[in-house]
């Protein structure tokens, strides 16, 4: 089988490896990272350019094209390739609006009775109006650019003062036009949680659960970030719990974005917040996340490559995959310094030759190789990810990994995980 990865992040080096594990499987990349490159080969194609990716798709014999990022999947490239007969893991853009459009999607949760936080949404010429209901709400508030902002584009507002000033922040450009229209939703109290539904538009297969970390800093504090680190599965999603989650959230989901004419193939990721009164929704994404995508996989047994092609064909096949009980993954982000803010690119990587536990693995979210050395090229640098019996085992392989590694303004967060312990003692 021959398969197109579309992708350059550390969530992409991560399905590409999940993928080479597969028999009689083989994987080409674009724009892909050095990490990636070891497993896969390099396809020479801007990917911007779909009439590109379709001509290498024909011409290369591809079965079917993995799209890693969001962007792509919100710009149509699902529907272009689709017109051509080429089989793509990603929903179309009008399904990918179920990311690419926040407002959109509270919309369609309100419809359906999809439990997610009381909302009202505001576009740039109703400012006045959006100012009234914020000095009518209780606080803390949560302030949402409608469209893709990278992930950096939820803004918690713990006074009237601070969402005032925000507002205004995103209504003049703090996020581009994906700020033309604001979601301000009610602050949920609780756990958050990620599930991950591998789906054809009608069937699923749900992955492990996992948790992931926003905030840059150890004990939530700082900036919200891609992701600082994950563990899978996540102990606060119970089996009574994951079983609400899949009656309540996941399967009239997928039902009502059929329903809609918006029928979504790929995988539905579900950012969930555990409260008192039960799972609630905070956001849908219309892909993988990251950097829990660097879990979740290690966990998933069987042939992932026949499981995704059949999601991509329509006709998914459940029971080619089984998910892995009893071990624990997770994965410890290091990043450059400012991150997520501005940061210093072209730092030299030493000691990645180094880790040599069998159970660590490093996937590559922002280097460049020249010369035969690695340098850091983004704000998240590397994800150092292991597996273990218990959770603990995991967390102990990375952090002693993480001690041979080094690049000029490396920080990372040291409390991974701790959130979990609680459930498990």
């Amino acid at each position: 089988m021959k398969i197109l990865v579309i992708g350059s992040g550390g969530r992409e080096h991560a399905i590409v490896k999940r993928l080479s594990e597969d028999d009689k499987v083989k994987i080409y990349a674009a724009p892909g990272n050095p990490g990636i490159f070891m497993l896969a080969e390099k396809a020479k194609i801007n990917t911007s350019e779909f009439e590109e990716i379709k001509n290498f798709v024909l011409e290369n014999q591809i079965d079917f094209v993995f799209v890693g990022p969001e962007q792509p999947l919100a710009d149509g490239i699902a529907d272009y390739l689709y017109a051509s007969n080429i089989p793509v893991f990603g929903p179309s853009k009008s399904a990918a609006e179920i990311e690419s459009s926040k407002s959109f999607a509270k919309n369609l949760m309100q419809k359906y009775n999809i439990p997610t936080a009381k909302f009202c949404t505001f576009s740039k010429d109703e400012v006045d109006a959006a100012r009234i209901y914020l000095e009518n709400s209780a606080f803390p508030v949560v302030l949402k650019a409608d469209g893709l902002a990278a992930g950096k584009g939820v803004i918690i507002c713990n006074t009237k003062q601070e969402a005032q000033a925000e507002l205004g922040s995103i209504f003049e450009g703090a996020f581009g036009e994906a700020g033309d229209k604001i979601v301000i939703e009610e602050f949920l109290t609780g756990e958050e949680a990620s599930i991950f539904a591998i789906t054809d538009g009608i069937d699923y297969v749900l992955l492990s659960s996992a948790q992931d970390h926003k905030r840059a800093f150890d004990n939530d504090m700082g900036k919200n970030t891609g992701g600082m680190g994950a563990y899978s599965p996540a102990p606060i999603v119970t089996e009574k719990m994951l079983k609400e989650i899949e009656s309540s959230i996941i399967a009239p989901t997928i039902k009502a974005m059929e329903a809609e004419g918006r029928k979504f193939v790929g995988c539905l990721y579900a950012g969930l917040m555990i409260t008192e009164t039960g799972p609630k929704v905070i956001e849908f994404n219309c892909r993988f996340g990251d950097p829990e995508t660097e879990v979740v996989l290690n966990l998933v047994e069987g042939n992932f490559s026949h499981l995704i092609y059949s999601a991509a064909k329509g006709k998914l096949n459940k029971d080619v995959v089984s998910i892995i009980q009893n071990k624990y993954s997770s994965c410890v982000v290091l990043a450059s310094g400012g991150y997520p803010d501005s940061y210093s690119k072209n730092l030299e990587i030493t000691g990645l030759d180094s880790v040599a536990d069998k159970n660590t693995f490093i996937y590559h979210a922002g280097t460049k190789f020249e010369e035969g050395k690695y340098f850091t090229n983004g704000g998240r640098v590397l994800c150092v990810s292991s597996t273990g019996n218990t959770l603990q085992d995991s967390l102990n392989a990375n952090y002693n990994a993480i001690k041979a590694i080094n690049f000029e303004g490396m920080f990372y967060r040291k409390d991974i995980g701790q959130k979990a312990f609680k459930h498990l003692n």
